[in-house]
C-alpha cells in the first residue's frame, strides 16, 4: 500500500490515531473521516496467535527484513509526504511525542520530550521540555533550537512543507532554556497536541541552508549527510532496491533496540512481496493484498493481524484547467461530479476487491469515530440511470463514438494511480468500466510511486487520481487537504479545489476544544463536502499485516493497524531469532 500521508484523523471506536494524512501511498498530517453509506466493517480478524511464536526473553542482535513495493522520496522529516518515506524515517528519527495504542499523545521512553506538554489556561500556549539525554547521531545534543528551527521552517510558506497547516497557527516560539520552549498559538487550535507528534531536524546541520534550497539539499537523500536521532542510523540506500539501517551504538534512549539491523527491501509489486514472505525472504509485510490473504493464512508459520485501519481511498478530481487540453476543466460541474459518484459501484469494490474488509464513506471522516457524520453526509448509491440524467442536465451529450461531449470537448481523462498496488489496479479497472457505462472515457495509468508523488501529486499535475490518505492522528481536521489556503506547493490540496464555505468551516471546527461543538461543525462540513465533491470518497479499508516466524514481540508491543505506522508499533522492543 502506498498512501499519502495526512496528519489528522478521528479516533476509532476501539483505538485512536493521531496525525495527518499520507497519500495513497502518501501522507498528510491531519486527517478526518465522516459518513459511511453502509458500514461493512468486520471485526478484527487474526490468524494463529496474537503474537508470533516467541522466545521467552528478548535477545539482542540479528537482522529483520522489512519490505515495500515503493521507494522513498526523501527522509527529511520536513518534506515527508508519503508512506514509504515515513516508514523508513520512523526507525531513524525520534519524535517529539508519540502515540500510545489508544491514540493518546504521550512522552514515551523513546520520545524526545521529557513529559507531557503543559497547556495554558487559555489553551494557546504549550510548554515543551526535552529529555536531557536526547542526542543526534553525530553526538550533538537535541536542544530547544531544534524545536524552534523545525517549527519555523515548516510554517514558512517559502519552504513548501506539506505539514504547514499543522504549524502555521503558531504565533511565536520562545526559548526558555536549552531544553524548554513555549509555543504560543495565534488562536485556539484544537488538534495542536497532535502537531507535536513530529520528528525534529537538526538546526546545527540545516540552519545555514537557504529555505528555498532545503528540499534539494542532500539531507534526507544521502545517508552520509543525514543526521538522525532515533535507535537506528541510515547507513546505505540502493535506489529502487533497499535501505540498510544499523542500530546506533551511541543511541541516547533508556530503552535500546534489540534488533541490530533493519534491511528494508523494495519489491516490484505487492504480489512479489507476498511470495517473498512465504519463502522467508522477508520477515514482515505491512499490507498483504486481500486477494492473497487466504494463501498466506494457509502457512501456519506466518502471523496475520487484520482489521479496518486508519486509511481511506478516494477518487480525486483536479480543478486546475491547465491540466486539460485547451484549458477546459472536465470536472467543473457539480452535477457532473455527483453523476460520477452515482456511476461508481463502491459497494461492489468493498465486496469483491476488499472481500468485505472495509466500510463505505461519503466524507473524509472514518466510520465509528466521534466525527462520523453518518446521515448528515450525502450518500451516492450505485445508479447508472441517475448518473446519466445528471450528466445530461449538466450539458453532456453523446458523441458519434458514444463518449459524451460538451462545448466540443470529449469527456475523456487520465486516471493516475501508483504502479504495483494490486488493489488500486483493480479499483481503477472498475472505475474505468463503470464510467464507460455512462459515456465517460477514463484511461488508468500506473506510475512509479516515488516519481509520481514528486512530479504529479505534490505539484497538482494530473487530471484525476486514485489514491488514499493514511491518517496519522485521531483529529478530524482536514483543512490542509481541502482548503484553498493550501494549494501546491505549500499544501496538500493538490486538486486545486476551492470552496469558501468549507474554508471557513474548517477554521470553525478547530477553533474550539468543545468536542460536541466540533462534532456539529463537522456535520456541516460533511453535508457541504459530500454535496460539492472535490473527491468521490470510496471506502475505509484495512491492511493485513503479515509477520514471519523469526520476529517476536511481547503482547503489549504487537502491531496496531488502527493507528498511523501501527504496523511497526513499539518496534524498538521487538527481537528476531533464527527459528
Amino acid at each position: 500500500m502506498k498512501e499519502k500521508k495526512m496528519n489528522w484523523w478521528s479516533v476509532l471506536l476501539i483505538v485512536s490515531l493521531i496525525g495527518i494524512l499520507f497519500t495513497g501511498c502518501s501522507t498528510n498530517n491531519n486527517a478526518a473521516t465522516p459518513a459511511p453509506a453502509e458500514n461493512n466493517k468486520t471485526n478484527e480478524q487474526k490468524t494463529n496467535t496474537e503474537a508470533p511464536p516467541a522466545a521467552d526473553e528478548p535477545v539482542d542482535g540479528g537482522t529483520i527484513t522489512l519490505s515495500t513495493f515503493s521507494d522513498i522520496v526523501s527522509l527529511n522529516p520536513i518534506f515527508i509526504n508519503d508512506t514509504s518515506s515515513g516508514d523508513v524515517a520512523q526507525f531513524l528519527f525520534a519524535k517529539l511525542y508519540d502515540l500510545n495504542r489508544e491514540g493518546n499523545v504521550t512522552a514515551e521512553p523513546w520520545s524526545l520530550a521529557a513529559e507531557a506538554p503543559q497547556v495554558s489556561e487559555d489553551g494557546k500556549t504549550y510548554t515543551v521540555r526535552l529529555k536531557d539525554s536526547a542526542k543526534w547521531s553525530d553526538g550533538k545534543p537535541v536542544t530547544a533550537d531544534d524545536i524552534i528551527f523545525t517549527i519555523d521552517t515548516v510554517r514558512n510558506p517559502d519552504v513548501g512543507a506539506p505539514g504547514i497547516s499543522l504549524m502555521d497557527k503558531v504565533d511565536k516560539i520562545e526559548k526558555v532554556d536549552d531544553k524548554t520552549v513555549n509555543i504560543t498559538l495565534k488562536q485556539v487550535y484544537a488538534p495542536f497536541q497532535y502537531s507535536l507528534v513530529t520528528e525534529l531536524v537538526p538546526a546545527h546541520v540545516l540552519k545555514d541552508v537557504p529555505v528555498k534550497e532545503l528540499q534539494a539539499n542532500a539531507y534526507g537523500t544521502d545517508p552520509a549527510k543525514t543526521v538522525t536521532s532515533g535507535p537506528w542510523k541510515w547507513t546505505a540506500w540502493k535506489a529502487g532496491e533497499s535501505h540498510t539501517m544499523d542500530a546506533d551504538p551511541n543511541y541516547w534512549g533508556e530503552v535500546k533496540p534489540h534488533i541490530a539491523q533493519i534491511f528494508y527491501k523494495i519489491y516490484a509489486d505487492q504480489n512479489t512481496e507476498v511470495q517473498a514472505l512465504l519463502k522467508g525472504d522477508t520477515d514482515h509485510i505491512s499490507a498483504i493484498p486481500v486477494t492473497q490473504v487466504e494463501a498466506v493464512k494457509a502457512n501456519d508459520q506466518i502471523d496475520i493481524i487484520q482489521k479496518p485501519g486508519a486509511q481511506y481511498e478516494y477518487l480525486n478530481f483536479n480543478f486546475d484547467p491547465k491540466n486539460f487540453p485547451d484549458n477546459y476543466g472536465l470536472f467543473e460541474g457539480q452535477k457532473t461530479r455527483q453523476a460520477i459518484a452515482h456511476a461508481l459501484n463502491r459497494q461492489g469494490m468493498v465486496d469483491n476487491i476488499l472481500k468485505g474488509v472495509g466500510a463505505l464513506m461519503n466524507a473524509p471522516f472514518l466510520p465509528d469515530t466521534w466525527a462520523d457524520p453518518k446521515e448528515a453526509a450525502v450518500n451516492y448509491d450505485y445508479n447508472v440511470e441517475t448518473a446519466k440524467k445528471l450528466l445530461a442536465e449538466d450539458g453532456w451529450v453523446a458523441g458519434k463514438d458514444g463518449i459524451l461531449e460538451k462545448d466540443g470537448h470529449r469527456f475523456s481523462f487520465e486516471l493516475q494511480y501508483n504502479a504495483g498496488n494490486s488493489r488500486r489496479e483493480q479499483v481503477a479497472a472498475v472505475i474505468q468500466q463503470n464510467l464507460k457505462d455512462v459515456g465517460i472515457e477514463a484511461t488508468p495509468k500506473g506510475i512509479d510511486f516515488a516519481a509520481w508523488i514528486d512530479q504529479n501529486v505534490t505539484p497538482g499535475k494530473y487530471q484525476a487520481l486514485l489514491l488514499a490518505w493514511s491518517l496519522n492522528t485521531p483529529d478530524p481536521d482536514s483543512e490542509s487537504v481541502f482548503s484553498s489556503k493550501y494549494f501546491p506547493p505549500t499544501g496538500q490540496n493538490s486538486g486545486w479545489y476551492k470552496n469558501e464555505k468549507l474554508d471557513q468551516l474548517w477554521i470553525d471546527g478547530y477553533s474550539t476544544v468543545d468536542q460536541n461543538e466540533r462534532k456539529e461543525i463537522y456535520k456541516e462540513v460533511a453535508k457541504e463536502i459530500s454535496t460539492d465533491l472535490p473527491y468521490v470518497f470510496l471506502y475505509q479499508y484495512g491492511q493485513a499485516i503479515g509477520t514471519g516466524p523469526r520476529v517476536h514481540w511481547a503482547e503489549e508491543d504487537r502491531p496496531e493497524p488502527s493507528i498511523g505506522y501501527g504496523q511497526y508499533f513499539h518496534a524498538i522492543k521487538w527481537w528476531v531469532t533464527d527459528k
